[in-house]
């Protein structure tokens, strides 16, 4: 495919994924659609707020769902409520059909499995920087989509930044002191995260909002986004 998106547009991307070869073969497929280009790459999810917040206006992330410094689909929620004007496309290894429905209902604007040919990958990108979405043609979107289900991924995408990173602080069962001393904010502060938690997951405990957080965990257990102003 020759560069598809316009040459007088410039086009500014993050690729973001621990892995420095995918790295370079992302780098490699997205460079084919345009010839006038700005590409950043980040190992870790505290490189991605940096680039975002130092760059300005990002055209769209390429984000690996399972980079170090995320849980779960932590990272796509945390993007999406502090950087809601910039496209998010999931770039994994998993390509359940779940885990690709999940990406989609909190925010993203595609989803590629890694193991896609470079022009397919080329393909789903240009689809996204033109303002469509994209994801494999045999995913089913509507499928496993019961309401009570849909009601709480509502809720959870409700969070602000500060509340996803309590919330999976809360989850790694840590208590207020702690993650106040993680955040670096006062015990009252984090109480009063906790409260707001709690009344947007319509739930009356902390136990009961760690099993809500269950719903964002695709199985790797690490630590949780930064916060950045």
């Amino acid at each position: 495919m020759n560069a598809s998106v316009s040459a007088s547009v410039l086009c500014r991307l993050v690729i973001a994924d621990d892995h420095p070869l995918f790295r370079g073969a992302l780098r490699e497929a997205v460079t084919g659609l345009f010839e006038r280009g700005e590409i950043a790459e980040a190992g870790c999810f505290d490189d991605i707020s940096m680039l975002l917040d130092r760059a300005g206006d990002i055209d769209l992330l390429l984000l690996d769902l399972t980079m170090p410094g995320v849980r779960g689909f932590s990272g796509l929620m945390y993007m999406r409520a502090q950087f809601p004007g910039v496209p998010v496309v999931i770039v994994s290894a998993n390509d359940d059909p779940a885990v690709i429905r999940r990406c989609m209902d909190f925010g993203a604007s595609g989803f590629i499995p890694k193991t896609l040919a470079t022009d397919q990958i080329r393909e789903a990108i240009e689809a996204v920087l033109r303002g469509g979405v994209w994801t494999p043609p045999d995913i089913d979107l509507a499928a496993d989509g019961g309401d009570d289900n849909s009601a709480m991924l509502a809720r959870l995408a409700s969070l602000t930044p500060q509340q996803v990173r309590v919330l999976m602080m809360l989850s790694e069962g840590l208590l207020n002191k702690q993650i106040a001393y993680e955040l670096g904010v006062s015990e009252a502060t984090v109480k009063a995260h906790v409260s707001a938690i709690l009344q947007k997951l319509g739930v009356e405990s902390r136990t009961q909002a760690v099993i809500v957080a269950s719903k964002i965990d695709v199985g790797q257990r690490s630590q949780v986004p930064p916060i950045t102003h």
